[in-house]
């Protein structure tokens, strides 16, 4: 994803930061291709960096929606999401109201609450107002409402020379419909509906007045649906679409495996990631996608769809399933360089607005991601441990030796058996990387690293994806292909070691320039090294100091670069931050070379910061401050939250940290030499399904070991504890 503080057009598509969205705390709201996000009054505002509004497949349908009673803004008592994320409910009263200079109504008589939810692409909200006074109370209550139709682009920051045309504001009997019609030939409308008359109406602003008698109350619904050309949408009655969101949420919910723990700090940390991993999924025609992240990217990205799929893989295989079907089915097919596409490359981005449509932006279908095509491969060979299901493998089957093909052929389009990337789109990507940002890659003095490049952490993700591919085929009785792959994998694994060690630095170089020059950078891609396991076990022990010393690891996590670099800034957005996803992969890899202490240290920054974040939700990613006493860490404006794989990250740690594995040959459940944190004395994981196994386990952490108990086991599945 590219993201930094600037836009710049024709060259890079970042996100302009005007102010700090930290001071503007926000409420998130989402269903499948539909989000909005609100101020805390659940008003939409030009706040912040001016992200509030009510988005549909990229394009924003209502920018401006404010509510107002006897000409004045009620006061905020409490506004919060609801654990599951189906609803944001707000609770106001207003300040001592007066008529002709005398006051009539004590503030905190009357109490106003809102509640809203999504459902197919319309917004729902019910409204009360209760008199808790003695006298009648007259009100009158006005909403002003405004639609930019802007593309999620321009949100972020885009200029563009031409736009369509706003259609005239109609005023219906309960009925309002603002309209836009776009350069794409696409007409799109936000129709808001009341349910009753309004007294009156112009300009998009709606007027009712109301005499509420003491102690009785007085309801109002409002749904605002968002229709293009396409779609007209349904327009439901408030109580049946909150029973349609309750009644998914639970269908969902009771298919996947839970984990709950002694410690009920980290079951809000667990319990809001799950939430909102359930949110971000959306239902495509291939299956369960979950969205990278809510504002700037609820679209399909392929490398975070991939890794929060790796993340969750354990608990619920489904999404790794439609991940790999989706992407599958998007797969590049030819050579178009204006979106950085070749045969078996897979799908880094995907978008729906005018301004893709129109080729404004190069992101309707984009395949800028050096990562994703080795990284399809590795998931692949993971849902098939976790699941044995042969039928998909062999229906992708074909795609993965694509991919194959293009890291072999595209990949390492120089012959010298690294994976680089450069640019072909005029206005792609310049770094294809999961960081990508323009000033990501970089040597030691600080100076850009010319491309083509070869990123560190892809030498091991084609690595793993090789591997990954000969067990595949062995699994296939394709022996001769899989004796080749390994082969490969060995002969990568030992160049990797000897080209991008940089024993002086105690770490693995960022990357390879163009003309083969290590960037000998401290930076936390090394760990994906560990993760994929092409790290030679000589290194791997001296790696693991530097990525948990104290330049690396703030106390909160591993920094993107070390305090130590050139380029080190903490309020960057690759070049000192802190990504929740980028740690929960490198607590992978040092578990994976036995390092669980450290696994367990990141486990545990984390987690403390979970603690004092809004909802107990990690962001995308914060500052790379140091932890100082009895302070939390410094957001970063513009990250989105909630992000997948942020969404993710707690549940890969627990993996990590358990070692938890599965066997498709037996069955078998397997826990390698698993710990638990000082603070978690019991985790129990229940509905984990296996084939047509399900199981429910505790664990217990003892004073040099953790047991685990079966406290129930249906079906074929046999649990193994490896000390």
């Amino acid at each position: 994803m590219a993201l930094d503080d600037v836009v710049r057009i024709n060259d890079q598509w970042y996100v302009l930061a005007t102010s700090s969205q930290a001071d503007d705390r926000t409420c998130v709201l989402k269903d499948g291709e539909t989000f909005a996000v609100f101020d805390r009054y659940g008003d939409i505002q030009h706040l912040g960096i001016g992200e509030q509004g009510i988005y549909h497949q990229d394009t924003r349908f209502l920018s401006y929606f404010e509510f107002n009673i006897n000409e004045r803004r009620p006061l905020v008592l409490n506004s919060t999401v609801k654990q599951d994320n189906t609803l944001l409910t707000v609770d106001l009263t207003t300040s001592d109201l007066y008529k002709d200079n005398q006051l009539v109504t004590h503030k905190g008589t009357l109490h106003i609450f809102r509640s809203k939810l999504l459902w197919e692409g319309t917004h729902y909200e019910h409204m009360r107002l209760f008199n808790y006074g003695d006298k009648i109370i007259s009100l009158h209550l006005d909403f002003q409402f405004g639609a930019d139709y802007a593309d999620i682009f321009e949100v972020r920051g885009a200029k563009r020379v031409t736009r369509g045309q706003d259609l005239p504001v109609q005023h219906k009997e309960q009925e309002l419909v603002l309209g836009y019609q776009g350069l794409d030939g696409e007409t799109r409308r936000t129709r808001i509906l009341f349910s009753q008359p309004p007294d009156r109406q112009e300009d998009g602003r709606i007027y009712f007045h109301i005499q509420l008698p003491p102690k009785e109350e007085k309801s109002l619904y409002f749904t605002i649906a968002c229709e293009t050309n396409a779609k007209k949408a349904p327009v439901l009655a408030y109580k049946t679409a909150l029973s349609h969101s309750n009644n998914a949420g639970t269908a969902d919910r009771e298919r996947i495996g839970c984990v709950f723990t002694s410690n009920e700090q980290f079951n809000d940390w667990l319990n809001r990631s799950a939430a909102d991993l359930q949110m971000l999924t959306t239902q495509t025609l291939q299956g369960d996608y979950p969205y990278a992240g809510v504002p700037w990217f609820s679209t399909p990205f392929g490398r975070d769809g991939i890794i929060t799929a790796l993340q969750y893989l354990w608990l619920n295989p489904k999404l790794a399933r439609g991940v790999l079907s989706f992407l599958a089915t998007t797969q590049a097919k030819e050579e178009t360089p204006a979106q950085d596409a070749e045969p078996g490359k897979i799908l880094h981005e995907a978008r729906q607005g005018e301004m893709a449509a129109l080729h404004e932006v190069p992101f309707g279908r984009y395949y800028g991601s050096v990562d994703a095509t080795p990284l399809f491969v590795v998931l692949a060979g993971a849902y098939y441990q976790r699941t044995g299901d042969r039928e998909l493998l062999e229906t992708i089957w074909p795609n993965i030796e694509c991919a194959l093909a293009w890291i072999d052929d595209y990949g390492d389009s120089d012959g010298d058996g690294f994976v680089e990337y450069s640019r072909h789109s005029s206005n792609g990507l310049v770094h294809q990387g999961w960081k990508d940002s323009e000033d990501s890659i970089f040597h030691q003095n600080g100076s850009p690293a010319e491309g083509p490049i070869a990123l560190c952490e892809v030498q091991g993700y084609v690595y793993d994806a090789k591997k990954t591919a000969a067990k595949l085929a062995t699994f296939l009785d394709d022996m001769n292909r899989a004796t080749e792959l390994e082969r490969q994998a060995r002969t990568l694994k030992e160049k990797f070691n000897q080209a991008f060690w940089c024993d002086d630095i105690g770490t693995f170089a960022l990357a390879l320039d163009g003309h083969k020059r290590p960037c000998r950078v401290t930076a936390s891609n090394a760990g994906h090294a560990l993760f994929s396991g092409i790290a030679s076990r000589k290194y791997a022990k001296r790696l693991a100091e530097t990525l948990i010393n104290e330049a690396s690891f703030s106390g909160w996590g591993i920094r993107t670069i070390a305090t130590t670099e050139r380029r080190f800034n903490p309020m960057s957005y690759h070049n000192g931050s802190i990504w929740p996803h980028d740690n929960a992969i490198a607590a992978m890899g040092l578990a994976r070379y036995g390092f669980k202490a450290q696994a367990l240290q990141i486990l545990t920054g984390l987690f403390d910061a979970s603690i004092v974040m809004d909802l107990h939700r990690l962001p995308e990613l914060f500052c790379g401050f140091g932890r100082p006493p009895g302070q939390g860490p410094t957001l970063y404006p513009v990250a989105c939250s909630p992000q997948a794989w942020a969404s993710g990250t707690v549940f890969y740690l627990l993996q990590a940290c358990l070692g938890l594995t599965f066997s498709e040959e037996k069955p078998q459940l397997r826990f390698h030499h698993p710990r638990l944190p000082e603070y978690m004395q019991r985790l129990k994981i229940t509905n984990l399904r296996f084939g047509n196994a399900v199981i429910d386990l505790e664990l217990r952490r003892h004073l040099h070991d953790v047991g685990v108990n079966v406290l129930r086991k249906e079906g074929d599945l046999e649990v193994a504890v490896i000390v």
